[in-house]
């Protein structure tokens, strides 16, 4: 499939890797409408809750507008500007986060491969987040790596910095503020909450490179250097009342639900961190890759309002790790995307047509995924999470995409203790299993 365009006076209108595109002749000028549309479906299969549990949120069959992201795209020479709306769910379909934006901003281009940026954006970190959600192997993340992205970086969230890259490197930081949104009254005296300070950095390389095979190495860190703070209470700050928390919570990776089988509660936070190895190897059609991450929570040392007696608590640590292995069976194999620092979803080298014996391409991948949310040397239980995960990957042509995933998850025991919150349904542990599927397409 080949580009096309056609020439009105002095415009130029086409499909540049099939997104709508408008610019001048010169070049200056440009407008882009974009689209990454993704519809999820399936349920859980799961034994009776068991004693003490509540059943959670686990539907045998329901649906969800994973994403519905239109973004255009305004370029006048080296500037460029990003607004994309998501008209998506985000979580599950009636839990849905009411911010309704993926991106908006401003963005430098003129320098040798490099894009500075400023405004709403995603920042990227972790090789799992470099990658577009439109490529990913499974359905979602691996929980560790999203845990860590929500620290500071995630969707729509204020940021500037920059990234550059080459051929064999890859490297990007940014300053980070809150999400889009996330400066709200939270009650009806006028609480707020006050904004969070962070920053990310990644670095990523491919010491070794032929045309079967790429290894690559990286690294990643994450913080936030002051915890969004939650004010209560009036304006005045005599009356007012802040407290700063840290809780990560996660799904059994499957956007289906709206119950976190993981997941604490960390009072008096003062900063969070984390930081990891990433690692990846191609060789022809198949593709291996893993990463570890530890999360750092530190407490105490900081002023609270209407809190006379600070204590210093031992700083928590969470961690988690994921490995994975894809191979294509047909069509054109995973490569690396300089540009991301990461790798590409298959190419499709011939168009589904079953009349000339054309079928896409297909890739098969599974993972292993362990999340720990418990530190016992500081009384946070939180739960561990392990997700066992296969799937398929159809791509009748290079826009769109049809997914088959299923999980089975085994979760232990989560209490409450010290300064976590229990979850709910799952005060006694759990496990279970989830067939999910989607439709995507993106342009």
């Amino acid at each position: 499939a080949s580009d096309e365009e056609v020439r009105v006076g002095g415009m130029i209108v086409g499909f540049p890797k099939g997104r709508f595109t408008v610019s001048s002749a010169d070049g200056a000028y440009g407008f882009s409408v974009g689209l990454a549309f993704h519809e999820d479906f399936g349920g859980f299969m799961m034994g009776g809750e068991r004693n003490g549990n509540t059943k959670g949120d686990f539907s045998g069959f329901t649906e969800n507008a994973r994403r519905i992201r239109i973004p255009f795209t305004f370029r006048y020479k080296d500037w460029v500007a990003n607004v994309t709306p998501d008209l998506g769910a985000g979580g599950p379909d009636g839990y849905t986060n009411d911010q309704n934006l993926y991106e908006a901003n401003l963005n430098y281009t003129g320098l040798h491969n490099t894009i500075l940026t400023v405004g709403y954006f995603q920042p990227r970190v972790t090789e799992e987040d470099s990658e577009s959600s439109n490529e990913f192997e499974m359905m979602e993340r691996p929980a560790i790596t999203d845990a860590v992205r929500k620290i500071a970086a995630g969707d729509a969230r204020f940021s500037f910095g920059g990234l550059h890259y080459e051929k064999r490197w890859w490297i990007a930081s940014y300053f980070t503020g809150q999400q889009y949104g996330d400066r709200k009254n939270t009650n009806a005296s006028g609480g707020i909450y006050n904004s969070q300070t962070g920053a990310t950095f990644r670095a990523a390389g491919r010491p070794y490179v032929s045309k079967d095979v790429d290894v690559h190495v990286g690294i990643s860190a994450i913080s936030a250097f002051k915890v969004r703070e939650n004010c209560t209470g009036a304006s005045s700050v005599a009356t007012t009342s802040c407290s700063r928390s840290y809780g990560p919570g996660q799904s059994p990776e499957v956007n289906l639900t709206s119950t976190n089988l993981i997941g604490a509660v960390i009072n008096n936070a003062s900063s969070v961190w984390a930081a990891g190895p990433e690692l990846g190897f191609r060789w022809k059609k198949l593709l291996l890759k893993g990463e570890y991450y530890n999360i750092g929570i530190n407490r105490g040392n900081q002023s609270i309002k209407n809190v006379s007696d600070e204590v210093s608590q031992k700083t928590v640590h969470l961690q988690g790790y994921y490995g994975s292995a894809n191979y294509t069976l047909f069509g054109k194999g995973r490569e690396y995307n300089i540009k991301e620092g990461a790798f590409a979803a298959p190419g499709v080298e011939h168009e589904f047509d079953p009349s000339r014996g054309y079928w896409g391409a297909l890739e098969i991948t599974g993972r292993y995924s362990v999340t720990d949310f418990s530190d016992v040397s500081a009384d946070i239980r939180g739960g561990r999470q392990t997700v066992w995960s296969g799937g398929l990957n159809w791509y009748p042509n290079r826009h769109f995409r049809v997914m088959l995933d299923f999980n089975h998850f085994i979760v232990s025991r989560t209490d409450g203790g010290g300064g976590s919150s229990p979850i709910t349904a799952n005060v006694m542990g759990r496990d279970g299993n989830s067939l999910a599927a989607r439709v995507q397409a993106a342009f």
